[in-house]
């Protein structure tokens, strides 16, 4: 993967997988828009499932940077709900890329496991900030929510209302 080419696949294909759906999107599909063949996809990465894998290894990698950038400059859970809104995909409107991933991959799916490690991490997250497991357990569950509003709805709503009450859940 740490090919050229092998970056490029992995670009291509997570444009296609958060645009098209993951089930939706074949190999062939994505070598093409790579511009290079499936032998060289499978090269790079052996399987689709390797790739999707990639995909969301890489999708968590760049959205925990851009969290703990945020949460440096002001660590409370109002910040993290703040990195949602202010992070480009959110801008999309087509929901957590890890919930519609995990909506289309089987139980058996390498995949799983960084959706599973990727939402431990932002549930562990909130908890270090609020330094109260049972709230942090409701605060991730509304935002966890809010997200999924926004991928159904495609507004800011949920999201923005999510906020307000963990703000007046952590300053009770």
């Amino acid at each position: 993967m740490t090919t050229p080419a092998g970056r490029v696949l992995l670009e291509r294909a997570s444009e296609l997988f958060y645009g098209q759906g993951i089930t939706a999107v074949g190999v062939a599909g994505i070598a093409d828009a790579a511009g290079v063949t499936k032998k060289t996809l499978y090269d790079c990465f052996g399987s689709k499932a390797a790739l999707v894998t990639a995909y969301l290894q890489r999708r968590h990698d760049l959205w925990w940077a851009h969290l703990q950038e945020r949460l440096a400059e002001d660590p409370s859970v109002l910040t993290l709900f703040d990195a949602y809104l202010a992070h480009p995909w959110f801008d999309t409107g087509r929901g957590c890329a890890f919930q519609r991933a995990a909506a289309e991959l089987p139980d058996d799916h390498p995949g799983r496991a960084v959706i599973t490690a990727h939402k431990q991490a932002v549930r562990a997250e909130i908890g270090r900030l609020v330094g109260d497991d049972a709230l942090a357990d409701h605060l991730f569950l509304l935002l966890e929510g809010a997200v999924a509003r926004r991928g159904w709805e495609g507004t800011t709503a949920g999201l923005d209302a999510a906020r307000e009450v963990a703000g007046a859940l952590t300053r009770s």
